[in-house]
């Protein structure tokens, strides 16, 4: 493991990050520490305390960003009907040319939508996209017939956020660039989308743990009191 930089060490004496801090605390510490020279993607990361082997407990969702994520995303439609989609924004349109690119390694995107017809051929790469996240979802908006508001959703700010194998879960908020009033609300309406799926008939305690940081930054740990400005 590598050494701590100097300017993650500086980070980490900007408070107390052993202590929980209240939502707005975290984002105003986060805004103090030393910025790099590229506009680094901040997350809010969740560790959940439903059983991941249980499938009855699977946890994912969408929310729309009130203030965006920052991010150019590069979406590709899978659709039967090509020149029905040309209009919607999205970057790269096809089918059966698409599915030959993926099956021979191509992934060069970030959100894919699919028309219910055309999934009948991506299934044939769900092992290539699956395990990238990418796979096209009814769940997730990303199986759909209308695939302008599809996409348009997808280009306004709209991110998708799945737990993983260990329980824990990420979602992107924004950037460092953003104000901390934009960070604070995108991270209010993530957190009231993620205790929106509960599984239902869990019981127990559904958020163990959250915290927010940038993507050169330390974690700061967000206190349970955030759940009362929801």
């Amino acid at each position: 493991m590598s050494n701590p930089s100097k300017r993650y060490l500086s980070a980490t004496k900007k408070a107390d990050l052993s202590q929980p801090h209240l939502l707005d605390q975290a984002i105003e510490v986060l805004d103090q520490m030393e910025k790099v020279k590229f506009d680094e993607t901040v997350e809010l990361s969740v560790a959940l305390g439903v059983d991941p082997k249980q499938t009855s407990h699977s946890v994912r969702g969408t929310v729309n960003l009130p203030h965006g994520s920052g991010r150019k995303v590069v979406v590709v439609v899978f659709t039967e009907k090509p020149e029905e989609a040309k209009s919607s924004g999205a970057d790269i349109i096809g089918l059966d040319d698409l599915v030959a690119k993926v099956k021979d390694g191509w992934c060069d995107f970030d959100v894919a939508i699919a028309t219910p017809e055309a999934m009948k051929k991506v299934r044939s790469v769900a092992r290539v996209l699956g395990p990238r996240g990418l796979m096209p979802t009814p769940k997730a908006g990303t199986v759909t017939d209308d695939v302008n508001s599809a996409v348009q959703a997808v280009k306004a700010g709209r991110v998708e956020f799945k737990m993983d194998k260990t329980g824990a879960l990420a979602v992107i908020l924004g950037k460092r660039s953003f104000s901390p009033t934009q960070l604070v609300e995108n991270a209010l309406v993530a957190i009231k989308a993620i205790v929106g799926v509960r599984p239902d008939g869990f019981k127990g305690r559904y958020i163990r743990r959250m915290s927010i940081c940038s993507t050169m930054s330390p974690a700061i740990s967000l206190d349970n009191s955030v759940f009362s400005q929801l």
